[in-house]
């Protein structure tokens, strides 16, 4: 049976490494848990041991342990070392060669793959010497999956939150198998485009930009080459990958044949139906409160635009938002905009933490269940595995 070695580290995330030992053992992994003594402040080895079927290892000094498993097979057993979450302190330790616990003594020890998912205050995250022990550890050949963007549990906003579970299960899977998309480029829209009226105000579509992050990550976890266009979003861009930040859809639609060619095309982005005629130079002032009527003209039909060019991707996939008449709806879209995949969904997932997607294509058509973005990003790079092999 192939093993993980999980080292989890002091952090308040830590809790979802519980969610990560369960995944992993339904997957076929065996998991033996490395806490820190930060670690069990959040959650108790006794948790983690039932969860893992395996006992925990903590002390580097134990007669017990290091006489059944002492540090260096510790290091050198498994298959490969997950360190979820990792903390700023045990990335400093690894990226200066500090060993003065078991956890960061199995990093220094270890010959195999390393997989940290960073967890922490978005300060720390950006401090500079943070920062540099990142490049540090990335140049030695350590991965890394996350941190992702959002509210942090201390209150404040910003880059640090633990990828979720199934990303950090994406990127093991990434590792440990083949990369079947290597030498793919996958193009993903993302995001809210924005069309002027004024210099202030503009027409726009709600979209967090989630579920395009969700895809390019898991895209990119199976080896492909991922350009990642982006308008508006409620999150920041996905890490590792060429992001470009788009504006209105001419801009967008711009980038996108820029990027051209590409073997992928996924149209996430909410991209405006309309845009203004004229953009108004100056602030429109609002005046004795009469209406005012503004001329709007059809956007950019990006997805058909790609779909139609003369560089084609060989796999061009939309998606269809829909509040009435959803299957109907979306198979007329799937012949009117000459694409290959229809990703059909409510319009009520829009902005939520979960999706339910229903998959056309001309011959068949797949409902999933109700699952996380991140479980859709995962679902479609399956798909379009197969579609490539």
């Amino acid at each position: 049976m192939p093993s993980i070695h999980l080292i989890i580290s002091g952090g308040i995330a830590a809790y979802k490494s519980l969610e990560l030992i369960r995944r992993l053992r339904d997957a076929g992994w065996r998991v033996v848990p490395i806490m820190t003594q930060a670690a069990a402040q959040f959650v108790t080895p006794l948790s983690v041991a039932a969860l893992a079927g395996e006992q925990v290892y903590q002390d580097l000094w134990s007669l017990t342990d290091e006489a059944q498993m002492g540090h260096i097979r510790l290091a050198r057993d498994p298959d490969l070392i997950v360190v979820a979450p990792a903390t700023a302190n045990i990335m400093a330790k690894l990226a200066q060669g500090i060993a003065d616990d078991l956890a960061s003594t199995v990093l220094l020890a270890t010959d195999r793959p390393i997989l940290m998912a960073p967890a922490m205050n978005p300060h720390m995250w950006d401090n500079p010497a943070t920062q540099g022990n990142v490049k540090t550890l990335l140049a030695r050949g350590v991965k890394m999956i996350g941190p992702n963007g959002g509210d942090m549990a201390c209150g404040e906003i910003g880059t640090g939150r633990m990828a979720e579970v199934a990303e950090i299960l994406a990127a093991i899977d990434g590792m440990t198998n083949a990369r079947p998309l290597a030498g793919k480029h996958a193009i993903i829209t993302a995001g809210a485009t924005e069309e002027a009226l004024d210099p202030v105000r503009f027409i726009s579509n709600g979209s967090s930009g989630a579920q395009g992050v969700a895809i390019a990550n898991a895209l990119a976890r199976l080896g492909a080459r991922v350009t990642f266009i982006h308008g508006k979003m409620q999150m920041l861009p996905p890490t590792g990958m060429n992001n470009i930040h788009a504006r209105s859809a001419d801009d967008m639609w711009a980038a996108v044949q820029d990027s051209l060619p590409a073997d992928i095309f996924i149209g996430a982005a909410a991209v405006a139906d309309y845009a203004p005629v004229n953009a108004e130079n100056q602030k429109i002032k609002k005046t004795d409160n009469k209406n005012i009527a503004i001329e709007l003209r059809p956007a950019v039909d990006i997805l058909k635009s790609v779909a139609t060019h003369p560089a084609r991707p060989k796999l061009v996939v939309g998606f269809a938002l829909e509040s009435e008449n959803l299957l109907k709806n979306a198979q007329e879209k799937l012949a009117r905009k000459n694409c290959d995949w229809i990703l059909a969904n409510d319009i009520s997932a829009m902005n939520s933490a979960t999706n339910k997607i229903t998959l056309l294509t001309p011959s068949e058509t797949l409902e999933w269940p109700l699952i996380s973005k991140e479980s859709v990003g995962l679902r479609l790079a399956e798909e379009i595995t197969k579609y490539f092999s």
